[in-house]
């Protein structure tokens, strides 16, 4: 089927080699619900994709365990964003023969279950949006913007959002409760009551799943 086609073409990463600064620790490894976020937010992407991976500024045992392969930022942009992590991640999706990439950060306990089907009905590269404006941390990118990627990081651009628009990227609209916000302690145990309250918790099975192109 073409849908089982395109699916087998999508790499997905959850990005999760940001500072954590202002939560004070690193998110991936805290518990929401009793999984890890990052664990949470590979759970509702793997089910989308053909691979999955997990983006980390540095490997460490803790972050192995959570099921995904790691894909380190490149030494040479080490600390310049998520944007590191998308070269990342397309360079390997490049490496296994894949075609696109989806990209969620590890703070999305909400990420749609669907969201690779919805951004797909668009041309690659594709990005979410909501009523605040660009979300570019939920985007499909086409592995073929890896060289522009790189090119934008050597040249100090690593804004996401920057390249996405050069690439002209096309907007889906999702709705606004996917973007959960978890960047302090009280965000956090917001998400977690709201996740509690709505019982949005759905484990989600292994495999790649058919989406829609």
């Amino acid at each position: 089927m073409a849908e089982n086609h395109f699916a087998a073409q999508v790499a997905g990463v959850v990005l999760a080699g940001g500072a954590s600064s202002r939560m004070g620790q690193p998110k991936a490894l805290l518990p929401f619900l009793g999984r890890a976020l990052a664990a949470r937010a590979l759970d509702r992407l793997r089910p989308q994709v053909a691979r999955i991976y997990l983006n980390v500024r540095e490997s460490s045992a803790a972050l192995a365990s959570l099921g995904a392969m790691l894909v380190e930022d490149p030494p040479a942009f080490r600390g310049a964003g998520p944007l590191a992590g998308v070269a990342a991640a397309l360079a390997q999706a490049e490496t296994e023969g894949l075609a696109f990439l989806a990209t969620v950060p590890c703070d999305a306990p909400f990420s749609p279950l669907d969201l690779v089907a919805r951004l797909a009905q668009a041309r690659a590269p594709a990005v979410a949006v909501s009523t605040s404006g660009l979300e570019p941390m939920f985007a499909l990118w086409p592995v073929s913007a890896l060289a522009a990627v790189e090119a934008a990081l050597a040249e100090g651009r690593s804004s996401p959002r920057r390249v996405l628009e050069a690439l002209g990227a096309t907007r889906v609209s999702l709705p606004d409760a996917v973007f959960a916000n978890l960047n302090t302690p009280a965000e956090f145990a917001q998400a977690q009551a709201a996740a509690n309250l709505l019982e949005v918790q759905q484990p989600a099975p292994a495999g790649p799943m058919g989406v829609d192109r």
